[in-house]
This record gives structure tokens, sequence and C-alpha cells, in this order.
């Protein structure tokens, strides 16, 4: 391929939801410092549903966005630092506040469908003098042509790089393929693609690396696979892989090892690998984040998590819907007993 990649570490920002977004301070700053020094290109931080995220709906967190990020970028020195928003969720000073403390880049994240509600937040962030990148989840419900349609308008909006995000885990090779050339097909040469990739059907690195081979050189990755569900793309995977592809990167396999096994797994009070709930989720195209959420109503009303999240894809049910799995499950209770 040839094509210069950069690599996004996401334990600080998806790796959240695997901990209920209960990371310390001092831990924050410990494994930021350590992904620093293993080369990775960005460290994203902030709530798992971005800034702001912390609320009843998605789960609060053990401390502020702000808490999180202060002290960070002083002490990176390669790793650029990162964040999310979702627009309705974070405001235009939120952003300002991330950029006062050091945050030089920022991804915008719609559902797959509603990048119309970015261009006010990319237009924002350019203005900041941010790198900006559109974040399109749950791209398994649109198909890659009116996915790239939806990545146009994040462009137009002045978005540097767009992604392909698997919030689900639920593409197959193919279907990461197709996306990424129909973005290929109708945006710019000089706007950047990136691919974020769950693992709930284990395609978590073969997703990114055949993402690669197609044009994408933005891939985000998280140490010992920590994020929501399966968790995302493991990172010390994916290196290894790209080493053994002979694909040029700056991070070091043996760090990223050493710390996704001695800091991150002992963190893990669920273990993020496949097992029958997290398969679940990408077998029925759910949320990753909503694991947890199911398990917790399925063992309150005694109900299958898998019964739920099987419902939950029917409904076709998206991000920022957790204050309905409750409701579903209640419905499914209704339905056992009539």
């Amino acid at each position: 391929m040839g094509h210069k990649i950069y690599i996004q570490d996401v334990t600080l920002r998806d790796g959240m939801h695997a901990i209920r977004h209960q990371y310390g301070q001092d831990k924050i700053k410990e494994i930021a410092i350590a992904l620093d020094k293993a080369g990775v290109d960005a460290i994203e931080i902030s709530h798992g549903d971005g800034l702001a995220g912390g609320s009843f709906n998605y789960g609060f967190g053990k401390h502020t966005d702000w808490e999180w990020l202060t002290g960070i970028s002083e002490v990176l020195n390669h790793a650029r630092l990162t964040t999310l928003i979702l627009p309705g969720i974070a405001t235009i000073d939120d952003l300002k506040k991330a950029r006062d403390l050091g945050v030089a880049s920022v991804r915008i994240a719609t559902h797959c469908t509603e990048a119309d509600i970015s261009p006010q937040h990319i237009a924002a962030a350019k203005d900041l003098g941010m790198d900006v990148g559109g974040f399109l989840m749950m791209a398994h419900m649109n198909e890659p042509g009116a996915l790239a349609q939806q990545a146009k308008i994040m462009e137009d909006a002045g978005a540097d790089c767009i992604y392909v995000t698997d919030s689900a885990g639920a593409l197959l090779m193919d279907g990461v393929v197709d996306r990424i050339k129909a973005f290929r097909d109708v945006l710019n040469d000089h706007t950047e693609i990136g691919i974020h990739c769950h693992h709930n059907l284990s395609l978590g690195v073969a997703n990114t690396i055949v993402a690669y081979q197609h044009g994408a050189n933005r891939l985000d990755a998280s140490l010992a696979g920590m994020g929501a569900g399966a968790g995302n793309c493991p990172l010390e995977v994916l290196v290894a892989v790209l080493n053994k592809m002979e694909v040029a990167n700056n991070s070091d396999v043996f760090q990223l090892m050493d710390i996704a096994d001695d800091i991150i797994r002992p963190l893990q009070t669920r273990p993020v690998r496949v097992d029958r709930e997290t398969l679940s989720l990408g077998y029925a195209g759910v949320y990753s984040s909503f694991l947890l959420h199911s398990e917790r109503a399925a063992k309150k009303y005694g109900l299958d998590t898998r019964t739920i999240l099987n419902e939950l894809g029917k409904r076709k049910m998206v991000g920022g819907q957790e204050d309905m799995i409750v409701d579903v499950a209640l419905d499914l209770l209704k339905q056992q007993s009539s």
C-alpha cells in the first residue's frame, strides 16, 4: 500500500465504557505517558460518550472530562492529544475548554444518517485551529453509497478526515471494503479516511487491515481491546500484524504488549472479550456500549441478555437510546406473561 498510517489510541475514551467511565486521574496520566512512549500517534481522552457525556442516561464518570484532560498535553512528547464530541451533548464552549487544555484534534460523532447536525461543530473546531475528524457511527446501518454522501457533508463542512465507524462490530470485511471504496470515490484526494472497528465478531483487526489496504490511513485501536462490547481493535495485535506486513508505523509492539497486560487487563471488572453476550452485539448489530446497560436490565428482570440485545437489534436502536433498554426489557416481560 505504501501510504503513511496514523494510529489513534482510544483506550482512554472508548475504553471508558468497559469500566463504567471510572478511570482515576492518576491512571489516565500513567496510561497516556506509557502510550506516548510506545509511539502511538494520537491519544483520545473523554467520557466514553464524548465531552459532557457524564449523565444519568450514559453513566456518570469518576471525574469530569476537564479533570481527566488537565495536565495531559504537557506530558506528551510525541502523541497528539485528541477528544470526541457528539453534537447535542457537548457544546462549542466545551470544545473551546478542551482546546485550552491542550486538545489539538477532535472527532465530531454522529449517527451514520445524521451528518447534517455536524457542520456547526466541525466549523467551530476548524476556527479553533484543530485537526477535525468526522465520525459516522453504526456504519453498518447505512449502505456504502449513502454513507459516502454523509461523509461528503462532513468534508464540505471542513473535516480533515472521515471515519467508517463500526460501533456494533457488525461489519464483515467486504462491508468495510465497500464503504472505504465509496468514500474514496466521492471524497477529495486530500481528505483522509479513518477506520474504527469493534471486535464483537472477532473481526476488529481484520477489518482494520482491509480498510488500510483500500486507502484508510487513520487506524483506531485500544490496548487489550479496551472498549465497549467485546472491545475495539486491540492495539498491540494490530501493530504486530502491521509489523508482519512490513507496514511502517511509529509504535513499539513490545511496549504495547506490556501496557496491555500489566496495566489495562487488571482494570477490567468484566473481561473485554468475545463471549455469548458480546458476540450477540455484533450478530444483532447493536451499539456496543449497550452491553452493560442490557446486562443490568437482564439481571433486574430475570431475562437473558441476548434476548434483550436481539430485540434492540430488531428495533434498530442507536446510540443515545440507552434509556429505552429498560422499556424493551419490560415489553419482553409482558410478552412472556401473555
